[in-house]
């Protein structure tokens, strides 16, 4: 089981209250912690500390015991173990280094040297593994795009050529903000359009849409071939 903390939603220093429980006599001390009632009950989970840099310090603290322990007590004084979890923690921290024309050895190097200068030697001394995802290849980008039109589109068969694909990328892609651009651009120009036909008639359940590059190289094109039945044939 996943469990997901965007840590942007824990950025005073209450929020500890918030993911151990309260103690007693404070408002919320018989609802139990955020993080620690979920381990309790699921013991066995993958936690996900999203964006961790945007935690207040006071839970930073939190999680040096937690990785260092194992256990973490909460505002009921009960110990949870989370010895057979698997924590996960994810920073933004330098990764402008990664976008800015920078080789891959100077980018980690820049990049590492901000982390280790807002995070505590502590708590990075407590990490298994630190890894660096770099910026997605083109080929990369392109295999984003096709999953997320499968995921979308159900009731059409779409063809998307690599003309097609290479628009998409030039017109959405940001290496700033990642790949997430590109759904929003996709759902605008691809997905309303094809909903839009479907409601027009232009296409029914069951056709096959092919997008290819407009002439400028700037626009989509979509061909319709309508699925045909047996009994229209008849």
């Amino acid at each position: 089981m996943l469990v997901r903390f965007d840590m942007s939603e824990y950025s005073c220093p209450s929020s500890v209250m918030r993911l151990i429980g309260a103690p007693p006599s404070y408002h919320g001390y018989h609802d139990g912690g955020q993080l620690t009632e979920k381990i309790r009950r699921r013991p066995y989970s993958v936690i996900l500390f999203d964006e961790a840099e945007k935690a207040d310090y006071s839970v930073m603290n939190v999680f040096l015991q937690l990785l260092d322990d194992g256990v973490l007590t909460d505002g009921q004084g009960w110990n949870v173990d989370f010895k057979n979890t698997i924590i996960i923690m994810t920073s933004n921290l330098g990764a402008n280094h990664l976008t800015a024309g920078n080789t891959l050895k100077v980018a980690h190097d820049l990049l590492m040297k901000q982390v280790r200068k807002y995070f505590k030697p502590e708590l990075l001394n407590r990490l298994s593994e630190i890894v660096i995802f770099e910026p997605l290849s083109h080929h990369q980008l392109k295999e984003i795009v096709n999953i997320q039109m499968k995921e979308i589109i159900v009731r059409v068969d779409v063809i998307l050529k690599d003309a097609a694909l290479d628009v998409i990328l030039s017109e959405s892609y940001n290496p700033m903000y990642g790949a997430r651009p590109i759904k929003r651009w996709v759902e605008k120009n691809i997905i309303t359009i094809i909903c839009k036909m479907l409601v027009n008639g232009e296409a029914d359940e069951g056709s096959m849409i092919t997008i290819d590059a407009a002439m400028d190289k700037k626009g989509l094109k979509f061909q319709v071939a309508k699925n045909v039945s047996a009994a229209d044939l008849v």
